[in-house]
């Protein structure tokens, strides 16, 4: 931990590895927890150690937000818009709501989905930690959004989820959802929580899976083809 601010600056400055800040963390941040995950999964680690791991990764990101904000702001420049002016549909791809379910306080990994997903044009509304049904579909219908993720570390947070998608079932709505964190998995999300909703449900095993998954679900001509391989591999 003493010395990941310092690793992470050399990274930054090694432009020829990774040309912008967001490389950093796509590269050998994520390769490193999603070998923590791996370990995780496999129980050679456990949740203080994961969480640990998490609290580097978060100081390593925090170190590369203002310039990769600053990058994004010349992106924008360059395309003639201004933030504060420009309408949301010209200057995203789309809205993705992102909540820490209900009972649940970690949200690490769906910070540093927040920050990848901005960073790749997405317009992020987080919700924040210990957040219940009825305010995560307040803000889907209040943002208009186009996809909402789900993040949980401590298994109670599982069956929170499989709530959550059954109210958006009963509510009558269409968007994808998308689950991740710690104690979820792919075969948690096929069996409990999927069957729960008819809309396209995914597992996403870590942030820098989520930019793809995001893509292929807002991409018109590839989606169908995209969820239905999620769903022949979840059968």
């Amino acid at each position: 931990e003493k010395f990941i601010v310092s690793d992470t600056e050399e990274a930054r400055q090694n432009t020829v590895l990774y040309p912008q800040p967001l490389n950093v963390i796509e590269g050998p941040l994520m390769d490193g927890m999603s070998i923590v995950g791996d370990l995780f999964g496999e129980g050679k680690m456990f949740l203080p150690q994961v969480i640990k791991s998490a609290r580097v990764m978060k100081k390593a990101v925090a170190h590369l937000i203002p310039y990769m904000e600053e990058e994004k702001a010349k992106k924008l420049a360059e395309m003639g818009l201004d933030p504060a002016t420009a309408d949301d549909s010209s200057m995203y791809s789309g809205t993705v709501v992102l909540a820490t379910v209900k009972g649940d306080v970690h949200d690490i990994g769906k910070n540093i989905v927040g920050v990848v997903l901005g960073c790749n044009n997405f317009k992020v509304v987080d919700l924040g930690v210990m957040v219940p049904a009825n305010k995560i579909i307040d803000a889907i219908k209040e943002h208009n959004a186009d996809i909402v993720g789900l993040s949980g570390l401590i298994t109670p947070s599982l069956e929170e989820m499989v709530f959550v998608a059954k109210e958006l079932e009963r509510l009558g709505h269409t968007l994808p959802l998308l689950i991740g964190g710690a104690t979820t998995s792919k075969m948690h999300t096929a069996v409990k929580i999927a069957p729960k909703y008819s809309s396209p449900t995914i597992h996403v095993l870590d942030a820098s899976k989520s930019v793809v998954t995001v893509s292929s679900l807002l991409d018109e001509i590839n989606k169908e083809d995209f969820v239905e391989e999620i769903a022949d591999e979840y059968e």
